[in-house]
């Protein structure tokens, strides 16, 4: 199956929302993009298999799924990495925002199924998901970013930025950033 450009999909949300910076740091054989309509052939769920249990829920239930965060605008930022020689997807995360009523109504990133292809583990591709999803939350104006691990997840998150704190992890906007959205 031949690589299938941005341009010629039906993506969540805008592209250019995903920082460069992160998805030049990729390497030239793979590309990060929002999740698109027909990701669902391209083996969304089998990636999302390595975190948990996977049901499949068939395609048109999937489809539903993606217009239902769809019709929810700025608030859901699913995205994935595609390995360019076979059209399929090697890497997936979220991050969806919370608008909430404290803090000056302000709202929080939340990243969530944070996964990569067990043939794909080992290349930072992880690392890449994390910096783009938290971009994407500090650029829509969240006070913070946070997610839930597990005990032995959280080296990895400390090396992505993030910070024990209570029962999850957090990493704080930098001063000034979180105040209007960008987005």
């Amino acid at each position: 199956m031949p690589f299938t450009p941005d341009s010629q999909l039906d993506l969540l949300f805008p592209a250019d929302l995903i920082p460069i910076e992160v998805t030049q740091q990729l390497p030239s054989e793979l590309h990060m993009r929002p999740l698109a309509s027909t990701d669902y052939h391209r083996g969304h769920l089998s990636v999302l298999s390595v975190l948990t249990v996977v049901t499949d829920p068939g395609e048109q239930a999937w489809r539903a799924q993606f217009e239902a965060q769809r019709a929810a605008p700025k608030t859901y930022y699913p995205i994935v990495i595609i390995d360019k020689p076979s059209d399929r997807i090697v890497a997936v995360g979220t991050v969806f925002i919370e608008r909430k009523f404290v803090r000056g109504l302000g709202c929080v990133g939340h990243i969530e199924d944070i996964a990569v292809d067990k043939s794909q583990q080992g290349k930072k591709l992880g690392l890449r998901v994390i910096q783009a999803l938290t971009a994407i939350s500090e650029n829509s104006g969240c006070y913070k970013t946070i997610l839930n691990c597990s005990d032995s997840n959280i080296p990895f998150y400390e090396k992505c930025g993030f910070q024990k704190k209570e029962n999850e992890m957090a990493k704080y906007a930098p001063t000034g950033r979180a105040q209007t959205p960008r987005l």
